[in-house]
């Protein structure tokens, strides 16, 4: 792949070039380890590094050109030099142009929201296999071109790699793309240049206050992805979110609606809800599901409506729906032999981990016991940790507070501030193991047959990071470890 300078520079907002643009580019690059000749390096002013004091590095190892906030004092003759007011945005518009715009060449739909990002775009990437299209999908989980599975590292990667990516898909015919869109994607111009098809809006409760600072400021991330959709694009969100209506408010996109409360464009009603699946009426038609819980009740009905509003036929998207299971990680079940089930859900915000808690409340049985084994990442919002703590002692008879992914954290200092928001009258209830493994262990040596034990925070991962190094940590593999020792 290669363009010029001058045919990527092509309408888009700059404040001045120095230089010849009439360059042949290899690459686009933001981090200078991986420039070569021809790449084009974009310096952006990012959280930790500023990317313009690398600048004269990517000149030895052969930048042809300079994208920037700040030109440098000294410029290099054979060099161009873009002087830009956004980096970020910038490099977006450029990425987009330099893989010839693929997401004008597929039907690209984005999903954003504080819970059920995940689920939805895996089941509608599903669905859509399903009915017989080729597909890519851009997940937490994974980034996937119809069988071939790509490793993901962020929600939402950067603009350079999402339009590789999408270029990719594009020639290999897929016709539709399934993404998620997270805030820090929004601020951080990762979804600049795209052309969505539609947006779906999940819900949206309290996350990443550490980098939004304000929930107000991440509110208004979340409503920037509609505010860029275009004319041609569907807009359709949860309207039982008090907040749905929020996010479409200055959209040029048609608006839409999905509901289990009230009138909308695509109504359903929670029939049934078992461990074994959910029964629901949708727009007039009883179908049941093998997924379970309102929340996934609310997955459902936003990929059915989002599913009709790109043509697809009723009845075959319901009958598709129908057979589809659960997407790694969330709400999967592990079934010991004396019928413990354990539960793993990537429930990590206070929202996520309550809607889990109250769907296994409302399905368990008799004196069943529900035993929660929970933990907060390091080097995120401190703030829900306490809050976390609270629901588990709340919604559980038997809390186990652990260490999750710790990162650069001190594990029993994340637990120590999750601790203060055990209540006095559920401290009784609460043991703190730091060891993950060990807390896991001690959930199924409680467990009688028949109890539900619910591990939360990591879902579908399969690693635990402690240090900044990547420990191989299956909650799944533990749970199922943990119920063969007990045997």
């Amino acid at each position: 792949m290669s363009k010029t300078l001058q045919e990527i520079l092509a309408g888009v907002p700059i404040i001045s070039i120095i230089g010849n643009t009439d360059i042949e580019l290899k690459s686009i690059e933001f981090d200078s380890r991986k420039v070569a000749g021809g790449s084009l390096f974009v310096a952006q002013k990012g959280t930790q590094v500023d990317g313009h004091q690398f600048i004269p590095k990517v000149l030895e190892m052969g930048a042809a050109a300079i994208l920037c906030e700040q030109l440098p004092s000294e410029l290099n003759d054979g060099i161009a030099y873009i002087h830009v007011a956004d980096s970020a945005r910038t490099m977006g518009l450029m990425a987009a142009k330099f893989y010839d715009n693929p997401s004008s060449k597929l039907k690209l739909v984005g999903v954003t929201g504080t819970n059920g990002k995940t689920s939805t775009v895996t089941l509608l990437f599903k669905l859509f296999r399903q009915l017989g299209y080729r597909v890519g999908l851009l997940s937490t989980v994974q980034n996937q071109i119809d069988d071939d599975v790509i490793a993901s590292t962020h929600t939402t990667p950067d603009s350079v790699k999402i339009n590789e990516l999408l270029a990719e898909m594009v020639r290999r015919g897929c016709t539709h793309c399934f993404m998620e869109v997270s805030s820090h994607a929004v601020v951080q111009e990762r979804i600049a240049g795209l052309l969505f098809s539609g947006g779906i809006f999940t819900n949206i409760t309290h996350d990443h206050l550490d980098f939004h600072k304000t929930f107000d400021n991440y509110i208004k991330a979340k409503k920037g992805f509609f505010d860029q959709l275009p004319k041609y694009a569907f807009a359709l969100v949860n309207i039982d979110d008090r907040r749905g209506g929020v996010m479409v408010q200055n959209t040029v996109a048609r608006k839409e609606t999905y509901s289990l409360q009230t009138v909308a464009t695509f109504k359903g009603k929670l029939l049934a809800d078992s461990l074994f699946g959910l029964q629901m009426e949708i727009d007039g038609k009883e179908v049941w599901f093998k997924l379970i819980g309102k929340f996934n009740a609310y997955n459902l009905l936003g990929v059915y409506g989002a599913a009709l509003l790109l043509g697809e036929d009723v009845e075959q998207v319901l009958t598709a729906l129908s057979a589809i299971t659960p997407p790694p990680g969330r709400f999967e079940q592990v079934v010991s032999a004396d019928a413990v089930v354990g539960i793993v859900d990537y429930a990590h915000t206070p929202d996520a981990l309550q809607n889990v808690l109250e769907t296994i409340s409302e399905l368990r049985e008799g004196d069943q016991q529900v035993i929660t084994v929970v933990g907060c990442g390091g080097n995120r919002d401190a703030t829900k940790r306490p809050e976390m703590a609270r629901i588990a002692g709340e919604l559980s008879s038997k809390v186990i507070l652990t260490s999750d992914n710790p990162r650069n954290e001190e594990p029993m200092a994340i637990l120590e501030q999750m601790e203060v928001g055990i209540s006095p009258v559920d401290y009784k209830k609460m043991k703190v193991i730091e060891d993950r493994r060990q807390a896991i262990r001690y959930a199924v040596s409680l467990a009688q047959p028949h109890d539900i034990i619910l591990v939360a925070g990591k879902g579908h991962e399969t690693y635990q990071e402690i240090k900044g190094i990547k420990h191989h940590f299956d909650d799944r593999e533990e749970l199922r470890e943990a119920f063969e020792a007990k045997a």
